[in-house]
Order: C-alpha cells, then sequence, then structure tokens
C-alpha cells in the first residue's frame, strides 16, 4: 500500500468520514470539516503509522491529503 492509501485509511478510521469524501487536494479544515483536535489525533495516529515524528510547525501546513503525503514522504525518505 502506498503512502497515500496509507494516510486516506488513517483519516477513514479517526474522522469516520467515506473514502470517496477524501479527495487529495481537498482542504482538510474546510471541505472535511476537520477540527484542531482530530488533526492532533490524526497526527498522533499517522506518526504511529509511518514511525515518524512530525513536529508542531509543520502539522500546520496541513491542509490536503497531498500536503500530509509530502511531508510523511520526505520524513520515511530519509
Amino acid at each position: 500500500m502506498d503512502t497515500k492509501a496509507k494516510i486516506k485509511e488513517v483519516l477513514v478510521k479517526l474522522l469516520r468520514v467515506k473514502p470517496e469524501e477524501l479527495k487529495d487536494d481537498a482542504r482538510l479544515y474546510d471541505s472535511i470539516g476537520v477540527d484542531s483536535t482530530e488533526m492532533v489525533e490524526t497526527v498522533i495516529a499517522l506518526e504511529k503509522e509511518f514511525k515518524v515524528k512530525l513536529s508542531p510547525k509543520e502539522i500546520t501546513k496541513f491542509s490536503t491529503i497531498n500536503d500530509i503525503e509530502k511531508n510523511v514522504q520526505s520524513k520515511i525518505s530519509v
């Protein structure tokens, strides 16, 4: 399974959204309605899933699934 598919899997479980709602460029806060608490839970789940550490500064840049994928991919490629 590729990185983006795993990210979407985590989001589907945590946010209780349908996979088809998770468009790669959909804004998490605006389109999907993610709040700050859900974002913190998402980050924790992503850190566990990919065994990476995401800094608070990086998290603020997570607007879309593409943003998350780019950031996570940069961490696991190191």
